[in-house]
């Protein structure tokens, strides 16, 4: 029995596909656990797109986001070609930073393949330090919310 409890809301912003590579597969061979990581990462980083960003260290003058914390919950196997279905939503908003969850839903098998929820908090690239969330980032994604 799982420790972490993440709850995905109803309402999601943002959805993508991911196929599962080769490189994604560990020694037992399913996805590897620090893989359902990456594959966070690189939603995230659509998601990031999507909104017109270039890249997570490129939000608006020196500022980007970084990682603050990060929870999953592994549910079901995936195995090599098997396509995913990714969600993601938005919630606790703070004037540093904000939560994005995930939904990983497996299409090859029709299961649901994990849950994640990484904290990220706005950073000055230039000053090494945590700064306010950009009114540009905070206006894209708070307009996804009221749709």
């Amino acid at each position: 029995m799982g420790r972490i409890k993440i709850e995905f809301p109803q309402h999601y912003i943002f959805k993508t596909y991911v196929k599962i590579r080769v490189t994604d597969i560990n020694y037992g061979g399913h996805v590897g656990n620090d893989n359902v990581l990456s594959i966070m990462h690189e939603c995230r980083l659509q998601f990031l797109q999507h909104l017109g960003f270039k890249s997570e260290i490129d939000i608006s003058e020196n500022i980007g986001i970084i990682v603050s914390d990060v929870a999953i919950q592994y549910k079901s196997e995936s195995f090599y070609g098997d396509e995913l279905e990714v969600r993601l939503a938005v919630d606790d908003f703070n004037e540093y930073g904000f939560d994005i969850l995930y939904q990983l839903d497996n299409l090859s098998t029709n299961k649901e393949a994990a849950t994640g929820k990484t904290g990220v908090v706005c950073v000055d690239y230039r000053l090494k330090k945590v700064v306010n969330i950009p009114d540009i980032l905070r206006e894209k994604i708070k307009s996804y919310l009221k749709t």
